[in-house]
């Protein structure tokens, strides 16, 4: 059974273009690992500091392994995460049928 993420980051007042761009640049690379099968970002309109971000892996370990990127590590510990009011992180199993 693949892994599914869904993050939901709320920026700091004042800290959503950082947290944008941060997203902008985490997306691409990391869609481009080996075991991630999906990665998207998103956010509505009329709640701009609100960030959700909704993700496949093939397994556990490509969770870590995104987790231990160089990439992850340069815009979501780097630059991201230090301007965030929150952060919640739910995991599911995928249903294959």
């Amino acid at each position: 059974m693949a892994v599914v993420l869904k993050a939901t980051w709320t920026a700091s007042s004042g800290a959503e273009d950082t947290v944008l761009d941060a997203l902008t640049k985490l997306a691409p690379l990391s869609r481009q690992e080996p075991g991630c099968r999906f990665y998207q970002a998103y956010r509505d309109p009329a709640e701009p500091s609100v960030f959700h971000i909704f993700e496949i892996y093939d397994d556990q370990d490509a969770v870590a392994a995104h987790g231990a990127s160089e990439h992850f590590e340069r815009y979501a510990v780097g630059q991201a995460i230090p301007l965030l009011e929150s952060r919640e992180r739910a995991f599911f199993e995928t249903i294959d049928a």
